[in-house]
């Protein structure tokens, strides 16, 4: 992280992390979990130093909104199944006072985490609406397949399956095709204006301190943990009266799973925030940004290097990311001037030779045409 990143310095950078041990030791396939997992580590020491009572209050009052939501506290109302002669806010308005009482309380509960998740993530409120939306959608879709198969889904048709897949397009539109592309596409533009710099070494780790990989795993996981609290809960509240087996099984998992899910939500909407937050960036995709009228940074391209004496291609090639490959001496490989070969360790070299006036120059200086860094 840059020193204007997060609300305040970060201790350590994600590029400065090292595991105990190394997979790629044994194996070099076994890299990206080496890196997956160095982003797990510097996830979890962020979290311990930088969450407080802020995040202990977001998760106190989810759980109390799973509990009050799904415990009746011994009046069995939810127990019974209720009068199932009623419905929507007829019924709602028909059960005991406690329970009634017990639902508001939930209620007051559920928009308490909404404004505290509000109030603490003002650059994530836009895809705030958008994983809530995707909440209700998701809830709302097993309960719908729950209404003509109680026991979905071991007693359901093809037809009762309807309900989870619409709820689950919506949620995969919502946090995949809007907040996931929205987050990367704003960590996309932020490095590329705010960490320019001629040295492809140094553009090279920031495109790592600012890796997104993690949160993305999250975001999955969020998704999933999502489907189970709303499935167990409509599960407990799905058989029709007289209930004869015991569903408090059922209840236990979906308030287990819905902390779960929010405390993982929580990190969603924390770690972006993190990262970009005192830097001031709108966490937009590039479409939105396009529709505000914002002036959209243009994407590097991969470059060709060019003798600075006669402009003759070079084998020089300049990545998307900064990063400089040049052709090994020795062998078929290759890699960054001054580095390793990954074929046969030899030297990459810093100068290259050009075939077309035989001058040797720095490898860098292939790249010295105007660019947008």
């Amino acid at each position: 992280m840059s020193p204007d990143e997060g609300a305040a310095l970060a201790s350590v950078r994600l590029s400065d992390i090292e595991l105990p041990f190394s997979l790629a030791e044994r194996d070099s396939r076994l890299q990206s979990i080496d890196s997956l997992l160095e982003e797990y580590v510097f996830h979890s020491r962020m979290i311990l130093e930088r969450w407080g009572f802020s995040e202990a209050l977001i998760l106190g009052i989810g759980t109390l909104a799973l509990i009050l939501g799904a415990w009746d506290l011994g009046i069995g109302e939810l127990a019974s199944g209720g009068d199932y002669n009623r419905n929507s806010f007829e019924g709602f308005l028909h059960i005991s006072d406690f329970s009634l009482m017990l639902s508001l309380l939930s209620l007051i509960a559920w928009i308490g985490l909404l404004a505290s998740l509000w109030a603490r993530f003002p650059l994530m409120r836009e895809n705030l609406i958008w994983t809530t939306v995707a909440t209700f959608a998701i809830q709302l879709g097993y309960i719908m397949s729950h209404t003509t198969a109680t026991n979905f889904p071991f007693d359901g048709g093809v037809s009762d399956w309807g309900g989870v897949a619409i709820g689950n397009l919506v949620l995969v539109f919502l946090s995949m095709g809007v907040v996931h592309r929205a987050v990367i596409e704003t960590r996309d533009i932020h490095v590329q204006e705010r960490h320019a710099h001629p040295d492809p070494r140094v553009v090279q780790k920031a495109w790592r301190d600012h890796s997104l990989r993690a949160w993305s795993l999250s975001l999955g996981s969020w998704m999933i943990l999502l489907n189970i609290s709303a499935w167990a809960g409509a599960h407990t509240i799905a058989p029709r009266p007289p209930i004869e087996s015991d569903m408090t099984g059922f209840a236990v998992l979906h308030v287990f799973f819905g902390i779960l899910s929010i405390a993982v939500w929580t990190h969603v909407l924390w770690y972006p925030q993190f990262m970009l937050g005192a830097a001031g960036d709108r966490i937009q995709s590039v479409r939105a940004r396009e529709v505000a009228g914002e002036a959209i940074p243009v994407t590097l391209e991969r470059r060709q290097g060019a003798c600075p004496i006669c402009s003759v291609e070079t084998a020089a090639i300049k990545h998307q990311d900064g990063s400089i490959e040049v052709p090994c001496s020795e062998c078929d490989g290759g890699g960054e001037p001054g580095t390793a070969c990954s074929e046969c360790n030899a030297t990459i070299p810093a100068r290259i030779s050009c075939s077309g006036c035989g001058s040797s120059t720095t490898v860098i200086s292939h790249f010295s045409r105007s660019e947008a860094w």
